[in-house]
């Protein structure tokens, strides 16, 4: 059967990957094409496009780039027309996704997403759109079944992928990092928007701390001399390319842009602070849609205030001073969100998650009545 993936950021090529791995392995003869990055092409997946090239933030960005943003668009919808699937499997990315789903459930195509859009944080009139143009709906975090279910719209829990890929990495050997100092970990992120955001300031805490190497996360898809340019040689940071594993695995405290980062580092049982900055305008749009208490996935999953959470004005020099010292001294502090992250493991349950998403996708591509 042929598929058609997308995924338009970091996080979703990841998990990509794996989904194109159980699919191969649940339906030999498959042919995967679609749009994602190099660990989704390495996984077996044709890649057409590169998730590099998509990666607008926030409203003043998508507004400036929307004549590429529909170019993209229209590209999309020619090459899944040519390819012709058996079924459009949508990978989180909803400003984008959401309206593919539209069109190809209007085309009569099979429609399903994995890793649903935060509509219980913001846009919850989103789930009428999603009732009628997806197909099947397979959910990744705990409470999105009820969520959905109490909206009439029933879909499926497969559990969280990152589950079994961080219990692999806990269980194999970590790789050396390039210093003897104790480190803190820097995650600002994959979007070049995001990252000179946040960054500067994440650095700045070099000075603050003499005795720590202060590393960055490198994400893939940055280049060396963006990353250099913005660390211009500070004494204390150094940048680590490709191994985010190493780097968490070995970490005392980390400083983590929101999104998926932060509950990878909590499963690392690493203590961290989330931190988030845009631009005046998407803050305050965003301020006055957002439903949710918080911003982070692990507060959000325990549904208590785990780990702090410097949003906007918060994000400043002396709260993440201030912050980060009680995260680097205070044992009893350590100690309770290290415990706390042992209950997150917990309710994220036993794993698997990409391989039972992969079973629903190649049956339901197979057998599923398409309503």
């Amino acid at each position: 059967m042929k598929y058609y993936l997308i995924a338009g950021e970091a996080s979703g090529d990841l998990h990509g990957s794996n989904l194109v791995r159980e699919i191969r392995k649940q339906d030999p003869a498959a042919r995967i094409r679609g749009w994602g990055g190099d660990l989704m092409q390495e996984a077996g997946a044709e890649i057409v496009k590169h998730y590099r090239e998509l990666a607008f933030m926030g409203l003043s960005d998508v507004l400036t780039h929307l004549p590429a943003i529909l170019r993209n668009f229209n590209q999309c919808k020619t090459d899944i027309l040519s390819f012709r699937p058996d079924s459009l499997v949508l990978i989180d990315y909803p400003g984008f996704n959401l309206r593919m789903a539209r069109w190809a459930k209007a085309r009569g195509l099979k429609v399903i997403y994995y890793i649903s859009p935060q509509v219980w944080a913001w846009k919850e009139s989103r789930v009428k759109q999603i009732r009628k143009s997806v197909n099947r709906m397979l959910v990744i975090l705990p409470f999105e079944q009820q969520f959905y279910g109490d909206r009439g719209y029933p879909v499926e829990y497969v559990g969280h992928p990152l589950v079994d890929l961080i219990r692999g990495e806990l269980s194999s050997p970590a790789g050396k990092l390039p210093t003897e100092r104790p480190v803190v970990a820097l995650l600002p992120g994959s979007r070049k928007q995001e990252v000179r955001a946040k960054l500067p300031l994440m650095i700045s805490m070099a000075d603050h701390f003499p005795g720590y190497d202060f590393i960055i996360a490198q994400a893939p898809n940055l280049e060396d001399d963006f990353l250099s340019g913005l660390v211009q040689g500070k004494k204390g940071v150094r940048i680590l390319k490709g191994r985010t594993y190493d780097l968490l695995r070995q970490a005392r405290a980390a400083l983590v842009t929101s999104g998926t980062a932060t509950l990878e580092t909590a499963l690392f049982g690493v203590p961290e602070i989330v931190c988030y900055k845009t631009s005046p305008l998407t803050y305050r749009v965003a301020r006055s849609l957002i439903r949710v208490k918080y911003i982070s996935l692990v507060n959000l999953i325990m549904d208590r205030p785990v780990v702090p959470e410097l949003i906007q004005k918060d994000f400043n020099a002396a709260t993440l001073r201030r912050e980060l010292e009680r995260l680097l001294q205070d044992e009893p502090l350590r100690k309770k969100m290290k415990g706390d992250f042992r209950e997150l493991w917990m309710k994220l349950g036993e794993g698997r998650g990409s391989a039972r998403a992969a079973r629903s996708i190649v049956e339901f591509t197979r057998d599923g009545d398409g309503r």
